[in-house]
């Protein structure tokens, strides 16, 4: 039998018209999806490019305006340390792992070295020099001194911000509140049992049934 027979014989649910139906959805598929690319493409020519040369850029840093210019790149650590006298941020690994660049906007604790200065427009931004009021220790700062919870000092203040960001969402934590908070700081020295207790001293809850052990046990 030829395959024009065949084909007269199973009708549309020959092998061949199937092949040409699925060889027809493929191209109108392609074709939507080619012109869908372009639809984006077109769309972004069309959006003002900022960059590559410096731009103005203004942030609220500890209730200040401070106005730079930046490159689109540089992120808010490096515009806080290397454009202004903002040095407290540390820059450790550069890789959202240690912490030590930790600040706080709009009382969130982020790692300054994965946010763009340009992307921190508009929010406030905290840093530990905006703590203390008129030379006065905030609580979490006075409680690190306190406690001694510091050894080389460079992850310090990266700590004391992400403390002081938990107690303003939360002022009464428990240690494993403060261990949850402070997951994302590293300290190569190891004071984090002094660090959890500074933080519950601040907190006011050092006596609500925290044990020696559990402090020590914080590594």
């Amino acid at each position: 039998m030829k395959d024009s027979d065949k084909d007269s014989l199973l009708g549309a649910h020959s092998r061949r018209t199937f092949l040409k139906s699925l060889g027809t959805v493929a191209a109108t598929a392609a074709t939507a999806q080619v012109q869908s690319v372009a639809a984006e493409l077109e769309k972004i020519n069309a959006e003002n490019v900022i960059g590559p040369g410096a731009v103005p850029v203004t942030l609220s840093v500890n209730g200040k305006r401070l106005t730079l210019q930046l490159e689109p790149r540089v992120t808010l650590l490096d515009a806080l340390r290397n454009y202004s006298s903002l040095t407290g941020a540390k820059e450790g690994c550069d890789r959202a792992s240690c912490g030590a660049c930790t600040v706080m906007m709009d009382d969130m604790p982020i790692y300054s070295c994965q946010k763009l200065a340009i992307e921190a427009q508009g929010h406030e931004i905290t840093t530990v020099e905006g703590l203390a009021d008129s030379g006065k220790l905030s609580p979490v700062q006075q409680a690190f001194f306190d406690k001694d919870a510091l050894m080389c000092g460079y992850c310090t203040p990266g700590f004391v911000m992400s403390v002081t960001a938990l107690l303003k969402k939360n002022p009464h934590p428990t240690a494993d509140d403060v261990k949850h908070a402070c997951a994302g700081n590293l300290c190569r020295c190891g004071t984090q049992p002094r660090v959890l207790a500074a933080a519950l001293q601040a907190a006011g809850v050092a006596a609500n049934g925290t044990t020696q052990t559990e402090v020590i046990s914080y590594v």
